[in-house]
């Protein structure tokens, strides 16, 4: 079976085809909405497990988790976030949960609204992820990870991606609204010439 003509459909009508006849570009909003889904889940998780620790002597907590997970208490990584973990007080921790919830209920309107393939959710991403690389640039100078590198580098690609999808997008409508408007003018022009012979 052939594939559809989809050239002179506007981007409004290629909003409403079905997922696998939409194009390739279409698939990477899917993407950067799953990626926004999963973040915020992960926030969600943790804002739950901040409140879960509160009014809890966290250190035991962990140390009970780390546990029953069966994990080495005395390996490197897990020692070290131990003791890191093992020091919030109950402020620090209600602090961890607000923020966690909000930057989740963030990223979950963007990625509801990317996968639901709505315009204002493109730009919301692009405001919101644009207006956090500062913040995360700032998290990389007060400690260097590789990790932390991955995230602006997506973050400034999924970005980058948007803003040139918003303004091909943009033009495209433009360019459409032109030529129905043009076509309008011909015909009114037609008809006004048959009337008045």
């Amino acid at each position: 079976m052939a594939a559809p003509d989809t050239t002179d459909e506007s981007p409004s009508d290629r909003a409403s085809a079905p997922l696998a006849e939409r194009p390739a570009h279409d698939r990477a909003i899917v993407w950067i909405a799953i990626f926004k889904l999963v973040k915020g889940g992960l926030l969600i998780a943790v804002a739950v497990g901040a409140l879960k620790l509160l009014h809890h002597d966290v250190a035991d907590t962990l140390t009970h988790l780390v546990q029953s997970l069966r994990a080495d208490p005395d390996n490197h990584f897990i020692h070290k976030g131990l003791t890191k973990l093992g020091g919030l007080d109950d402020r620090k921790l209600e602090e961890i949960s607000v923020g966690s919830f909000f930057y989740a209920a963030l990223l979950l309107t963007e990625g509801t609204g990317l996968l639901l393939r709505k315009r204002w959710a493109e730009y919301f991403t692009v405001i919101i992820t644009a207006s956090l690389m500062p913040l995360e640039f700032y998290e990389l100078i007060e400690k260097f990870t590789l990790t932390r590198v991955a995230v602006i580098i997506l973050n400034a690609v999924i970005v980058w991606y948007l803003i040139v999808r918003l303004r091909r997008t943009r033009t495209a409508h433009h360019l459409v609204r032109r030529q129905s408007h043009a076509g309008s003018q011909v015909a009114d022009g037609s008809s006004g010439q048959a009337t008045g012979e």
